[in-house]
């Protein structure tokens, strides 16, 4: 029986020091295979974070332009606050998606360099909520402001082009 079970796990010979040396490696196998996939979860989450805010953005140009349309067929400038309101409401979400994403990147270089055996799979990233990581620093970033400056300056020029 044992015969059959070494052709799949090649075990050594039955020496006691090879048998030690085989099972010390297999469980720093298993250690590490551990830590990858701690890092993997974290990486999912990191790619989420950025997924959300890409979406975001494409739903904000997206409605801006709808309300665009609108308010060029009914020279209606209401509208054009409401694009305002909703540019504005878009880079707070997004901001906050980016600070997630930062607070999980310093998770996720945190666990790179802890040992393997001292894995314990926590995904708890509020700790890392300080300095630029934090909403409001994400708010300003340069990436978000000059996207969404962007669009409120559109919003202006058009909203002074209707009126």
């Amino acid at each position: 029986m044992r015969d059959r079970f070494n052709c799949y796990l090649k075990i050594p010979n039955s020496n006691g020091n090879n048998l030690a040396k085989f099972i010390l490696r297999q469980f720093k196998l298993f250690i590490m295979v551990k830590k990858l996939k701690h890092l993997e979860l974290l990486q999912n989450v990191i790619a989420r974070m950025n997924s959300n805010s890409f979406l975001l953005k494409g739903w904000a140009v997206t409605i801006v332009s709808a309300l665009f349309a609108l308010s060029k067929k009914d020279t209606d400038s209401r509208l054009l606050i409401v694009a305002f309101i909703s540019i504005v409401t878009f880079w707070i979400l997004d901001s906050y998606f980016l600070s997630q994403e930062r607070q999980y990147r310093e998770l996720y270089d945190e666990v790179v360099k802890i040992e393997e055996n001292l894995i314990d799979f926590s995904m708890n990233a509020r700790g890392y909520d300080k300095g630029k990581n934090k909403w409001i620093c994400s708010l300003f970033s340069t990436t978000l402001m000059i996207f969404y400056m962007f669009l409120i300056l559109i919003v202006l020029i058009v909203k002074f082009l209707i009126n």
